[in-house]
């Protein structure tokens, strides 16, 4: 776990490094020439935490350090052991839907985990570049389509408050402390990484075992008429590296200016596994037919509805794209085929 590979060329410390944005951005910083070292939350074990990184093929060739970010000393002698040139701050409970359950366990994963990074870097390690991985749900009910850098915040979730909370103290140490620090707005983003607890990867999952038949029941939705930007994680982090390589630090949106609703996840689903499928209904009566076989594949469950529902969220990623020289390369059709064509193959379907 401690073991330490690769001898020269700058250092990177990947917060959530078995998350599906740390095996993406591992991969791409290896390619590079970093020396990578990545955290794992303590609890659980290694193979259930690994298995993006070894999806990725990055199984020994990062160092993994497992750290509780919450606790300033812990976090103190993890910097002071690998002395980043660069840290990368993904983790997070990164949950909205479970967020209301958890709130204070939220709030300490996002908000205070990020505060002790920051002060460890002002007061020992000044020199290290700091990326925070924002989100679009901080803009929550936003007053502007599409959403910017200086767009206000009206967070809708105990994840998005806490997430504008740990925004907040980046842009602070920033401005008082001078660090190099810099937030990372980033759109809904995907990928065949994507975790069982996101709707796009049940939806995918869902679809595709309905399918091969090895579900009989439909499959439950929340709100089919919430729309998202979505793009693909391997584009995303990209921007990351790209914002810390930056002249100065600063704040970037990252979308596609695209959105799309759930529905119309659902049906690309749909089109890239080839079924044909008919909506009828409408609310929580809505529902999605299988032509082919006449049977109810989809349907809405007010159990998943959020307690404060988010309605369109469309990014403006002109600062990245003018500044960092920016832009997605895959739209979402490419993508949930992508990721389409992974679940066959985990599900032994190819």
């Amino acid at each position: 776990m401690g073991e330490k590979f690769g001898t020269s060329g700058p250092r990177a410390l990947i917060t959530g490094i078995t998350s599906q944005d740390g095996a993406y951005l591992a991969s791409l910083l290896l390619d590079k020439g970093y020396r990578v070292t990545g955290t794992l939350r303590p609890g659980g074990t290694m193979l259930n935490r690994a298995w993006r990184l070894e999806t990725m093929g990055l199984a020994g060739r990062v160092t993994t350090v497992t750290v509780d970010l919450t606790d300033a000393r812990a976090v103190s002698w993890l910097l002071d052991d690998h002395a980043p040139d660069e840290v990368y701050h993904l983790s997070a409970h990164s949950s909205v839907h479970s967020s209301f359950h958890i709130p204070a366990e939220t709030f300490a994963s996002n908000a205070v985990a990020t505060t002790n990074l920051l002060e460890v870097i002002r007061t020992r390690h000044p020199r290290t570049r700091f990326y925070h991985a924002s989100t679009s749900e901080m803009f929550g009910e936003a007053p502007e389509v599409p959403q910017t850098e200086k767009t206000l915040f009206r967070p809708r979730s105990p994840y998005a408050v806490a997430k504008v909370a740990a925004h907040q103290m980046t842009t602070l140490y920033r401005i008082a402390y001078g660090l190099f620090c810099v937030n990372g707005i980033l759109f809904n983003h995907e990928s065949p990484l994507r975790g069982p607890e996101f709707v796009t990867a049940k939806i995918v999952r869902g679809l595709v075992r309905w399918q091969a038949g090895l579900e009989d029941a439909p499959m439950a939705l929340g709100r089919l008429d919430a729309r998202r930007d979505w793009g693909f994680a391997g584009d995303y982090v990209r921007g990351m590296w790209s914002m810390l390589q930056a002249e100065g630090p600063d704040d970037y949106v990252l979308a596609s200016g695209r959105t799309w609703s759930v529905r119309d996840f659902v049906s690309l689903t749909a089109n890239a596994l080839d079924m044909r499928l008919l909506w009828q209904g409408e609310g929580v009566g809505e529902v999605a037919i299988e032509l082919d076989s006449g049977r109810t594949c989809v349907t809405v469950d007010p159990a998943l509805f959020r307690p404060a529902e988010v309605g369109e969220l469309r990014g403006d990623s002109s600062r990245a794209r003018e500044r960092l020289d920016w832009t997605p390369r895959v739209d979402l059709p490419e993508l949930v085929a992508m990721m389409v064509a992974a679940e066959k193959v985990r599900q032994g379907l190819a």
